[in-house]
């Protein structure tokens, strides 16, 4: 039994590989056989990325990143019995509006997956006359209704908690500017009908850390656990040669989760395999969902590798939040609620 407690339903049939013998100091390891979705998974998609996954049924279900042959960004319907091996719908998810009519987005990319109460929302990046967020939600993942989108642009980056705070639905984002800008810090921001949004916060920004140096952003949907909610994020480096994708952890607090509690001045996970240093953008490990056991403390980490493939990495609620806290360093702008 784990020491620190997932507030979460039990997964019996999480996916899980032990920890290789020998392997110090690494909080995450990664599943033997990366990667789990490889190219030209679909007719016309030339590779899956940055993709969400949870728990469904008897099985596991996600929304996936398909960047087409023509470059468009769509986002598609994936079934799993052991969410490792996935089949994948033909055509891209049809959202409708409110009456049911098509309305799809122009593009959409980087979905996130997260069940509050009844409803199941899809949260991505899209293009709303510059990059900002697209929503939708459904109960029966055959009707996918849009919602009003929450922010104007710019920003990206969006993952709902999986439950109401005091009452309201609160949402993680990334204000930016219309491209893959040199900045950025994680705000959240609450509404009482994923409609009207307000009382935003900035929870944390970059650190002197070079693998978080640029800018960071949401990543997984928080897991709530007996310390606080519980975040895998992803943090940005700059070198000669682009961008360095990272990813990285901290625990907020489970009231007023604008104030960080700890976080870990360490990268959990950066590219050091060829599926994460090369592929269409090379040196990306991007975390954007967990499947996680709250019976056995086993979580399971989703990340899109290099823009070409989905990594799939583990860990246990003891050993990530022990990691995050003995590692943990934090500056005024964490620790204050955030608001000027």
């Amino acid at each position: 039994m784990s020491k620190v407690k997932m507030i979460s339903p039990e997964v019996k049939n999480v996916p899980w590989q032990e920890k290789p013998e020998g392997l110090k100091g690494a909080p995450i390891w990664r599943y033997s056989e990366n990667p789990i979705i490889g190219r030209n998974p679909i007719e016309g998609v030339a590779r899956i990325f940055n993709s969400a996954v949870m728990p469904y049924e008897d099985g596991f279900i996600g929304v996936f990143r398909g960047e087409q042959t023509n470059g468009i960004p769509y986002i598609y319907l994936g079934r799993s019995k052991d969410a490792i091996h996935w089949e994948f719908d033909s055509n891209k998810i049809p959202f409708v509006d409110e009456d049911g009519n098509p309305f799809m987005p122009l593009y959409a990319y980087d979905p996130r997956l997260v069940k509050v109460e009844d409803t199941y929302y899809i949260i991505w990046c899209q293009d709303f006359y510059g990059a900002s967020i697209g929503m939708a939600k459904t109960t029966d993942f055959k009707t996918f209704v849009r919602l009003e989108n929450p922010f104007i642009p710019f920003n990206r980056n969006a993952v709902l908690f999986p439950r109401k705070v005091n009452g309201n639905f609160i949402m993680l984002s990334r204000p930016s500017d219309s491209g893959h800008t040199p900045f950025g810090d994680i705000f959240l921001s609450e509404s009482p009908d994923m409609v009207y949004w307000g009382k935003h916060r900035h929870v944390m920004g970059r650190s002197s850390e070079w693998w978080e140096s640029v800018k960071i952003g949401g990543g997984a949907a928080p897991i709530e656990t007996s310390e606080g909610w519980l975040l895998f994020y992803h943090g940005v480096s700059g070198t000669c040669n682009g961008y360095v994708y990272s990813i990285g952890g901290a625990i907020l607090d489970i009231d007023n989760p604008s104030i960080v509690k700890y976080r870990c001045e360490n990268f959990l996970l950066t590219p050091e395999e060829w599926y994460e240093e090369r592929g269409f953008v090379p040196n990306v490990t991007f975390p954007c969902a967990t499947i996680h056991d709250s019976v056995s403390g086993k979580i399971a980490v989703y990340y899109g590798c290099a823009d070409s493939y989905v990594g799939l990495a583990f860990t246990t609620v003891d050993e990530i939040v022990d990691y995050i806290k003995t590692h943990s360093h934090l500056t005024e702008s964490d620790t204050e609620i955030g608001r000027r």
